[in-house]
């Protein structure tokens, strides 16, 4: 079946967007300086091999600054996720109101792999180490169903209550999938990434309990493409013409 063309869009890029591109800003209070080392070090070596002297050392600090500002390793992790959480929550979604459920969800997690673009070796790291050691993965997991629930409420998706934290722990378990992809995806415009998330939603709505909000959406409605989707869809054209 003939793939239907892509919509144009005439919204300009958001400054915000302009500026991920550019790469992060340096890292300027302590906290953020002891995140980038921990992060610059898992992209060298497994997480359970980083001990906090090596963090400390990393960041230019004493044992005693880093303990001021962290209780170890997995509390540096949780302040990374926080900061990625804060910033996709910044982007501005309100033009989404109109597009589908699960569209709206597909663009807040688009946002969310861009940002972590510069961490991607940090991120492959941490995946690996979580695969060897059970009580990582979990605490990793107890990160992630946190994060996702910020996720959902930025895609107008329920995120409270018991249900909402269903929702959550699937979609933490298929953003991990997503991931999976994502640290291997060297197209510059994510199209491997882009057809797992796809693939992982669609799988969500098949799941009883998981993203009930949006199991009501017809198949062939679902096929609509959101405006991440079709950006990435457009500058895939565009380069091979």
């Amino acid at each position: 079946m003939a793939r239907r063309p892509a919509r144009k869009s005439a919204r300009p890029p958001r400054p915000a967007r302009r500026a991920a591109a550019a790469g992060p800003a340096a890292p300027t209070s302590d906290r953020d300086k002891i995140i980038a080392a921990l992060l610059a070090l898992l992209a060298e070596s497994p997480f359970e091999e980083i001990g906090l002297a090596d963090i400390a050392a990393e960041a230019g600090m004493s044992l005693a600054q880093l303990r001021g500002e962290f209780p170890g390793k997995l509390g540096i992790l949780a302040a990374h996720m926080k900061a990625t959480d804060r910033a996709v929550l910044a982007e501005d979604f309100s033009d989404m109101a109109e597009e589908l459920p699960r569209e709206r969800l597909f663009d807040v997690l688009m946002r969310r792999l861009e940002l972590l673009a510069p961490q991607r070796e940090a991120v492959r790291s941490l995946l690996r180490s979580a695969r060897r050691d059970p009580p990582l993965a979990f605490a990793l997991n107890a990160l992630s169903v946190r994060s996702q629930q910020w996720m959902l409420a930025a895609a107008g998706i329920n995120a409270s209550g018991p249900r909402g934290i269903i929702n959550a722990q699937g979609l933490a378990w298929l953003f991990a999938s997503v991931l999976r992809t994502w640290i291997n995806d060297e197209d510059s415009g994510l199209s491997r990434t882009m057809a797992a998330l796809d693939r992982a939603l669609a799988r969500g709505q098949r799941f009883g309990g998981f993203l009930d909000d949006l199991c009501f959406i017809p198949s062939e409605l679902c096929r609509l493409r959101g405006r991440r989707r079709r950006r990435y869809e457009e500058s895939e054209e565009s380069a091979a013409a």
